[in-house]
């Protein structure tokens, strides 16, 4: 376990973006149950439980804080980074769509060179910032990864692909890193080379969304 640097601002700033997408919901700093050394800014689950209005569910739906959520697959790559270090230690990082941060987070513990949160939600770089500060890490934080211009040893990409239409993503992966790891939950038949399977692991999201069955398991990928 580590300790972690709770920040009064960071609660506050993280609850004004959140009051965005549901005006009582607020944040609390929540422990990974599959990934126990990191710990993040996460919705308090309570706020998710009870039934919402007509009005609220179009809010959500038009401000998802996906950022407050940590999803199965970020659970399952964070978990086996940290089990993995040889994976990313010594090498300069970045964690596509990094939400939360946690990947991000995961392979600055396992002895990244360099770490990259890169993601268009401006809120989500908010909290990637936040929780970096919580888990006591530091790296830097970018919003387009199609501007990225610099080399990267690999790049890390966590439930990317829940629409078909960013299966080309795939390919400008590769055209940006050495090495590409993607770990996905909805996408059946999964057949892209040079991707390959590494794993298949359970997972959930924290906090638990009670969702089907078949989003509960992580498939990990490699080019």
């Amino acid at each position: 376990m580590i300790t972690v640097s709770m920040n009064n601002a960071d609660e506050q700033a993280l609850n004004s973006a959140i009051g965005r997408m549901l005006s009582d919901a607020t944040v609390t700093a929540q422990t990974l149950p599959q990934c126990p050394e990191i710990a993040l800014w996460l919705v308090e689950p309570t706020a998710m439980q009870r039934p919402f209005s007509a009005d609220e569910i179009r809010t959500i739906q038009d401000n998802p804080a996906y950022w407050a959520f940590c999803w199965a697959s970020g659970q399952v790559l964070a978990r086996e980074i940290l089990a993995n270090p040889h994976w990313v230690a010594g090498k300069k990082v970045m964690d596509f769509g990094a939400g939360s941060g946690v990947v991000a987070v995961a392979c600055v513990l396992a002895g990244a060179r360099e770490v990259i949160a890169c993601d268009i939600d401006p809120d989500a770089l908010l909290a990637s910032a936040a929780n970096a500060r919580l888990n006591g890490v530091d790296y830097r934080l970018h919003g387009d990864l199609f501007a990225f211009d610099e080399p990267l040893d690999l790049l890390i990409a966590a439930d990317v692909l829940y629409d078909r239409a960013n299966l080309p993503l795939l390919d400008i992966f590769r055209a940006k890193a050495n090495a590409v790891l993607v770990a996905d939950s909805r996408i059946k038949d999964f057949d892209f080379p040079p991707y390959q399977a590494l794993g298949r692991h359970e997972s959930f999201t924290v906090p638990d969304l009670d969702e089907l069955d078949e989003f509960r398991w992580v498939t990990l990928y490699r080019a």
